[in-house]
Parts: C-alpha cells; sequence; structure tokens
C-alpha cells in the first residue's frame, strides 16, 4: 500500500477533508501553499508528486513566480488570503520566521482561516503559540520544519526521501502529521514546545555556519595561491564531515587537538595580515576545539596550557 495519506475504511471511500473526516488518514483534497520560496515550492511540488491536490499557491517576488513556473506549473497563483480560503484541507505558510507571526495573524482577521483546516507552517525556530490566531479561528496547529537546505530547483525534490522534519502538533494531530511527513518521504522528530528555537539553533550553528566555513577557508587557500580551493577542499571536508558524524570528538584532528601552540601562533599571525577579518572565527572555533579536545580525552590539559596562552594573547592583542 501507498504510504501517501488515504483512508482505508470502506466506509470512507469518498475522499473526506480534514475538517470533516473522523479516520486517521485522510485523503488532502485540497493544499494551499503561501510563499513560494524555496521550501514551500519544493514541498508543495513534493506533495503533488505524493498525489495531493494544491490548488493555489501565492508568491509576488520575480524569483517566487519563476519557482512556481518550474515545480509548480499548473497551480494558480493567488493572493494569500485567497489561497487560505481554497485549502479546505492544509494550508501551508512558508515565509521568513520573522513574518510568519503577521502572516497568520492577518489571515486571521481577515477570516481567511476556517475550523477543522490544518494550518501548518515550516519554520524551525517557531512552534504552534505563533499559531494562536489560527486556533482561534478552529484551525488546527502544525510546526513542520524539514531539516534539509534549498536551492529553489526541482533538485530538492531529489534530496527529500529519508530526511527529518522537527514536527511540534497537538497530540491528536500527530497521527496525521506523521502520515503528511511519510508522504513527503520523511521521518519525524518530535520537538517539545519550549525546544524550537534550540532545535533551529543547532541546525542553523551546523549547516549555515558550516557554509561560512566553507567559503572563508576557499577564500584563504585563494589568498595563498590556489587558483582551484574546491578541488582541494571537496575530499578534507567530506571526509571530516564523515568522521566527525561517525566519531563525533573521536574524529578531531590538526594542531589544536595535538597542542601544537607553535603552529596556531603561526596561523594567527598570517591571518592578521593577510585576512585580519579572519581572526575572530578562527580565535573563537580554535578555543571552542581546544575544550572539546580536552573533555574528549584527545588533548591533555597540561599540553593544551600553551596553546590557549596563544589564544588570550590574541585576544587581548598582546600577542608577540
Amino acid at each position: 500500500m501507498s504510504a501517501r495519506l488515504r483512508t482505508h475504511s470502506a466506509a470512507s471511500r469518498r475522499p473526506a477533508t480534514l475538517a470533516s473526516a473522523k479516520v486517521a488518514t485522510p485523503v488532502l483534497r485540497t493544499v494551499g501553499v503561501i510563499g513560494a520560496g524555496r521550501v514551500g515550492a519544493t514541498l508543495g511540488a513534493a506533495l503533488v508528486a505524493a498525489g495531493h491536490r494544491v490548488v493555489a499557491a501565492s508568491g509576488s517576488s520575480g524569483a517566487s513566480r519563476a519557482r512556481l513556473a518550474l515545480l509548480l506549473p499548473t497551480v494558480p497563483r493567488r493572493p494569500a488570503a485567497e489561497v487560505a480560503r481554497a485549502a479546505t484541507d492544509l494550508l501551508l505558510i512558508a515565509v521568513p520566521d520573522d513574518s510568519l507571526a503577521g502572516v497568520v495573524a492577518g489571515l486571521a482577521a481577515d477570516g481567511a482561516l476556517r475550523p477543522g483546516q490544518v494550518v501548518a507552517h515550516t519554520s524551525g525556530a517557531h512552534g504552534l503559540a505563533v499559531l494562536e490566531p489560527a486556533s482561534a479561528a478552529g484551525a488546527r496547529p502544525l510546526a513542520l520544519h524539514p531539516a534539509m537546505t534549498f536551492a529553489g530547483t526541482p533538485d530538492d525534490l531529489g534530496r527529500l526521501p529519508g530526511i527529518s522534519y522537527g514536527v511540534t502538533a497537538p497530540a491528536d494531530l500527530r497521527p496525521l502529521a506523521a502520515r503528511l511527513v511519510a508522504d513527503l518521504g520523511g521521518v519525524p522528530e518530535w520537538i517539545a514546545e519550549a525546544d524550537r528555537p534550540l532545535y533551529h539553533a543547532a541546525l542553523a550553528h551546523g549547516a549555515n555556519h558550516l557554509v561560512t566555513l566553507v567559503n572563508e577557508a576557499a577564500d584563504r587557500l585563494r589568498d595563498a595561491g590556489v587558483g582551484q580551493p574546491e578541488k582541494v577542499l571537496a575530499p578534507l571536508l567530506r571526509a571530516a564531515l564523515e568522521n566527525a558524524l561517525r566519531l563525533g570528538d573521536d574524529a578531531l584532528t590538526g594542531p589544536v587537538s595535538r597542542g601544537d601552540a607553535g603552529t596556531v601562533r603561526r596561523h594567527l599571525a598570517r591571518l592578521a595580515a593577510t585576512a585580519p577579518e579572519s581572526v575572530e572565527s578562527y580565535l573563537v572555533l580554535a578555543r571552542r576545539t581546544a575544550d572539546r579536545a580536552v573533555a574528549a580525552g584527545r588533548l591533555r590539559p597540561v599540553d593544551a596550557a600553551a596553546l590557549l596562552g596563544v589564544l588570550d594573547d590574541y585576544r587581548s592583542g598582546v600577542a608577540a
């Protein structure tokens, strides 16, 4: 049997909306997407691929219109309130974190939300509290965050199978949320309301800051005369990531984990002369790496002392 959300009982062979269905696995006949950004357009296309009917989507920027044409070419583009009214089963709101509260409040004030309608957002930072205006209108709130980075192209659809979704849902909505995630090819991770900011901080720290770190490394290689830094970095970084995910702190290597204070001092001196904007991030990450290496038993405290002294000297501006 397909993983699509279906009604299985003989008594419910006719499609039922989420507002009226009593069975555990209703068909999503009408889905609306507010926000045709990279996430919204991709998840909308994934729902279509899973057999659901996306009836309308909103997106006013040129980039949003282009994504809709590429990923949801048969779905009409409508204003947000019209999308909400058309989406009797599921309304998926995929807008920036800081815009979410205003969008939900505006839809509720317009009377665009209805009792029984599932209103889900894709923000990792928010839980159910931001959907309170929707709940007050009788809608059923759901936080559904895909733990993936999106480019807004069809390639994103190929990255969805097997990813995790940070889900926060009322107890009675959990079965439907689990089946919706399964329909998208994912796995639910149940996140408590109070833990949403920590959950999102972890993902942003790991993924977004990784992009910055990789590009900083590429820039410094260019400064050192390397013409194609990506060729140098790709095998090294892939191995480091795989080892870190498999071994944790036991994957630590390099001068900090060995306590090579002289090497780190030379790093910092050259960075200060060539790319002073990189010194602060190097100091912070070197210190955190040393702390983790000591805690993991990879670096003896006595061997860390000289290294930490170098870092402290540069922090205080008294490096020799």
